[in-house]
């Protein structure tokens, strides 16, 4: 077994978690698993500086807990730089002096959206689901998920959005908290229990690619393993399931001219990548333009953009030069974390270009309001 050392901390927190080594591999190895694994190692056995970890896990609790989020975004646009972490802030969370952390882009308006528990489908109800709200997706994409579920009316399906189903645990495993990670997908996996649905529908591709490994992740609690097996049997990115089950074409035209970027954890982690790009190539008045290295990490990567914000920033910058590139006027992305990353850069440059999840388009597509 490697024995951990600050070289190989450094190595193990340089790693974006994008997954695209699992694509490459021609032996197939999960990768992801064995990350996750050395993550846990670094968090659980004392290998990082103890300000530095309880720094990491306030920022995951933070994100993982809507209202709290929101009430730190506004302190801090209240007391701090505008664009930048607070610099005690940046040096907790990377152990470096002096280093500027951007913020994402964040909406004007913070305010913690809620679905209705039921929302019913428009015309012959055919299939019943439930939809992911999130966390970070409630606070900062609320009119993302009313798009998500204004499409799945359209699909005809019966949306449920169960009050008590909360975070999945995603954020926490992929960064080495795997016991928060536990609890988390423990309470998500009880949240369900009695409700009958055809599938779990989720609009944020890094806790969709957690959900769908709920039965490895549950595996050795004995209470757990079956329903989390048959739980991530359900699960389906939202672009994945309008496929399957064959959503009615839009109707009404959207002109424009739009690029995709692939979110890692939908292209390498579930492998959907031909899913999105259909969805939108049938939308009228649409052109979907080809944006080159669509399928590389645009730096986000939960919270890697502020825990690794020179390299984040790097990715970026490489990203945004494709996509200024292509001449699009959107960027469609189907991640929250991809979302807002990929917005401030556009924010940097003074670029007119709109970041919106697939969703968004197709529910203007289907004659909704545009958001």
């Amino acid at each position: 077994t490697l024995q951990i050392d600050p070289g190989v901390v450094s190595h193990i927190d340089s790693c974006l978690g994008c997954r695209a080594c699992e694509t490459a591999c021609p032996s197939g190895v999960e990768y992801a698993n064995i990350l996750e694994d050395f993550r846990s190692r670094i968090e659980s056995d004392g290998h990082r500086p103890g300000i530095q970890k309880f720094a990491r896990k306030q920022l995951l609790d933070m994100l993982t807990q809507p209202k709290r989020m929101a009430l730190a975004l506004k302190l801090g646009r209240f007391a701090g730089p505008k664009d930048n972490l607070p610099s005690f802030v940046a040096e907790a969370l990377t152990g470096k002096k002096g280093l500027k952390v951007p913020v994402p882009a964040t909406p004007k308006k913070l305010e913690v959206g809620r679905l209705d528990d039921v929302t019913e489908a428009i015309g012959e109800r055919k299939h019943t689901v439930v939809v992911l709200q999130g966390c970070v997706m409630r606070l900062m994409f609320h009119p993302t998920n009313l798009a998500t579920v204004r499409v799945l009316q359209h699909a005809g399906c019966r949306v449920l959005a169960p009050a008590q189903s909360g975070c999945c645990g995603a954020l926490h495993l992929h960064t080495g908290f795997h016991a928060d990670a536990l609890t988390r997908a423990r309470a998500f996996v009880d949240s369900l229990e009695g409700i009958q649905y055809d599938a779990l529908v989720v609009n944020s591709a890094g806790c969709g690619s957690t959900l769908k490994e709920y039965g490895d992740l549950l595996a050795d609690e004995p209470s757990y393993a079956e329903r989390a097996i048959a739980l991530a049997a359900k699960v389906k990115d939202i672009c994945e399931w309008l496929v399957e089950i064959d959503a009615p074409t839009p109707t009404i035209p959207f002109p424009a001219k739009v690029a995709y970027h692939d979110a890692c954890h939908l292209a390498h982690g579930q492998k959907i990548t031909a899913q999105p790009r259909a969805l939108l190539a049938a939308v009228p008045g649409l052109e979907l333009v080809d944006l080159p290295e669509s399928d590389t990490c645009c730096g986000s990567a939960g919270v890697y953009n502020l825990t690794q914000p020179e390299m984040a920033g790097r990715l970026l910058e490489r990203k945004m030069d494709f996509i200024q590139a292509t001449g699009a006027s959107i960027v469609a992305t189907g991640n929250p974390g991809c979302l807002a990353w990929i917005e401030q850069g556009a924010k940097q440059r003074g670029l007119s270009i709109s970041i919106k999840h697939p969703v968004e388009i197709l529910s203007a597509a289907y004659g909704e309001p545009r958001t």
